[in-house]
């Protein structure tokens, strides 16, 4: 991806949404000829100059240091995501680090903790959304994934070029903001070609993900809850922590659990028992794939 471009439109994007009255300036008189901000007066709240705004927002982040950024993430009334996102940013402007390929299986330690947690689903995916294991609960609960044989299962691909993903996300407008809102914040974070290949290849067959991705708006999936359409269960409703081992960068590990004597705890044991009826302990066509990160 373009480091500059990403840089001018996640800022210009950021400046739109601003109204003099939000950012606290006076009530502007007369008609504004664009949305949001002006240039002249986010560099005026941010502390520099026209000329210096101009060029950070043209997308040479380069030489900003990390005090113009605060004041540019202050001036924007960035949100905790939104700020680290900049940073991502500016760091790619700086530098890329030599670009390593997703790792296409776990650490042996890894796989072995994920498949253990026999109570609870639990799936770990990489940056381009692939989910490279899951244990056989893990499985069960994204049963609609792995229908198709394709593998490593992709979250963003079935989210916006599988129709049954609108059935199964009992908010799919949300699921959708989240995937790519992830999407964009490990876009900056990564200069994976694979990344970039996914993000083309969506745009290309999908108008909802093009629109969202327009968008720039980030997520950080740390932790919330999820409503499915079960196709085995029915309704469900999960609550989700996301774990990042420090020695695996780049995988995040998921993992669900349902509220205690609720209707979806009861759904979730349901599930387990399905699934050791109907799944094998290991997915079988994991192994078919010559390279799963490519």
């Amino acid at each position: 991806m373009n480091a500059q471009a990403e840089v001018r439109q996640f800022l210009v994007t950021r400046r739109a949404r601003l109204t003099p009255e939000t950012a606290g300036l006076p009530t502007a008189t007369g008609r504004r000829r664009v949305p949001g901000l002006r240039r002249e007066e986010l560099a005026s709240l941010a502390g520099v100059s026209v000329d210096y705004y101009i060029r950070l927002e043209r997308g040479n982040l380069s030489c900003a240091s990390d005090g113009v950024l605060e004041a540019i993430a202050r001036a924007l009334q960035l949100n905790d995501v939104e700020r680290a996102h900049l940073f991502d940013l500016a760091r790619a402007a700086q530098a890329r680090a030599p670009w390593q390929s997703p790792r296409s299986t776990l650490r042996p330690g890894l796989q072995a903790m994920v498949d253990a947690m026999t109570g609870v689903p639990a799936i770990v995916r990489n940056q381009r959304l692939d989910i490279l294991a899951g244990n056989r609960l893990g499985r069960a609960l994204y049963s609609e994934l792995y229908r198709a044989p394709a593998r490593p299962v992709n979250l963003a691909r079935f989210a916006f070029l599988e129709p049954r993903a609108h059935d199964f996300w009992v908010d799919w407008p949300e699921a959708a903001d989240a995937t790519v809102g992830v999407l964009r914040t490990e876009a900056a974070r990564s200069n994976d070609p694979g990344l970039t290949s996914l993000v083309d290849e969506l745009c290309a067959r999908s108008e909802q993900f093009r629109a969202r991705w327009a968008a720039h708006d980030v997520r950080l999936h740390g932790a919330g809850t999820k409503q499915l359409n079960h196709p085995v269960v029915g309704s469900l409703e999960v609550q989700y922590e996301t774990l990042q081992p420090p020695i695996d960068p780049g995988l995040t590990m998921h993992v669900y659990t349902a509220r205690p004597g609720s209707a979806s705890a009861l759904a979730l044991e349901r599930l387990t028992a399905w699934s050791l009826d109907q799944l094998p302990e290991k997915d079988s066509t994991h192994d078919r794939n010559e390279d799963l990160g490519a």
